[in-house]
């Protein structure tokens, strides 16, 4: 953990783990360190990035919370939730971690040794998911070095990610959904006491997780398939597949299985003369409306 953060004070991108995925951690207020996010990523520079803080306070000193902004903050945090607000004037942070926009995304991380890195840090850290940018996001160390060995200078291995989906984003006032994750829209929405609207897609992102075609395999996939075919199937519920989100239809243990499972599928897929696989039907309820945004997205054409 010292090393960890001592290398994120000089300026070196340490990877981390949340209850999420896992992270690419640099310095939020080092331009020099931002930059080399972008750099080992290979991501465009126009993608925002969420910086990442030990507590509501440090969040409130970087950015202007609006009172549903603070109930939801209140209420979640720490947890798999993301906040776009308003950067405040003198938040000193590095230009390229919001894009260019005078908002800034902002959470506070549940994982027990994400928090203990940000308080040993002292530091605000931007971390995007510690993969090669559009391509599948790390539940485990192993998978950090698969896309990211001799780019980054460490990895924090904290085991498995036990939520396996990125936050949830929201923002503006009122707020709206800016990306569905790991928290349910329906929680937001009991918390505010009203529906909540999906932000109108941009020419640019917003936010981070935006892009039509992202969290991709190298095969290609076929979505909503209820009939398995020659090619390798990934089930969700009972029936013939070769990997399963969950047998018993739990769609916490799917949102936690998807990205591993989608890692082992693009290997079954390039071993097999289809050379894609195939995805049952997710329910769009809950944490299903974030697990299919990310299969929508990990199945779009690719750029």
């Amino acid at each position: 953990m010292n090393e960890a953060a001592t290398l994120l004070k000089a300026g070196a991108l340490v990877a981390f783990p949340t209850e999420t995925v896992y992270g690419l951690g640099a310095d939020a207020t080092n331009d020099r360190a931002v930059a080399a996010i972008f750099a080992a990523k290979n991501r465009p520079s126009f993608n925002p990035l969420i910086v990442h803080v030990a507590d509501i306070d440090t969040a409130r000193s970087l950015a202007v919370f609006s009172d549903e902004a603070n109930a939801l903050a209140e209420a979640l945090w720490p947890g798999p939730m993301t906040l776009v607000l308003p950067k405040r004037d003198d938040a000193q942070l590095c230009d390229l971690v919001s894009a260019g926009l005078d908002t800034v995304g902002i959470r506070v991380p549940a994982h027990p040794l994400a928090h203990e890195l940000l308080k040993e840090a002292g530091l605000p850290i931007a971390a995007p998911s510690a993969n090669p940018s559009g391509k599948i996001s790390p539940t485990m160390a192993e998978h950090v070095l698969t896309g990211l060995n001799g780019r980054i200078a460490a990895v924090l291995d904290g085991g498995a990610c036990n939520v396996g989906l990125e936050s949830t984003i929201f923002g503006g006032d009122p707020i709206a959904l800016l990306r569905p994750g790991g928290i349910p829209l329906e929680t937001a929405e009991k918390l505010l006491g009203r529906a909540v609207s999906h932000a109108k897609p941009t020419a640019t992102p917003t936010a981070p997780g935006q892009l039509a075609s992202h969290y991709a395999p190298d095969a290609a996939i076929l979505l909503d398939v209820t009939t398995p075919g020659e090619a390798p199937h990934l089930g969700f519920g009972p029936g013939q597949a070769d990997r399963n989100l969950s047998e018993s239809g739990d769609l916490s243990e799917a949102a936690t299985r998807l990205f591993a499972l989608l890692r082992e599928m693009d290997v079954l897929a390039n071993r097999s003369k289809a050379k894609h696989f195939t995805v049952a039907p997710i329910p769009g309820t809950g944490l299903g409306h974030a697990i299919r945004d990310r299969l929508t997205r990990a199945a779009a054409p690719r750029p």
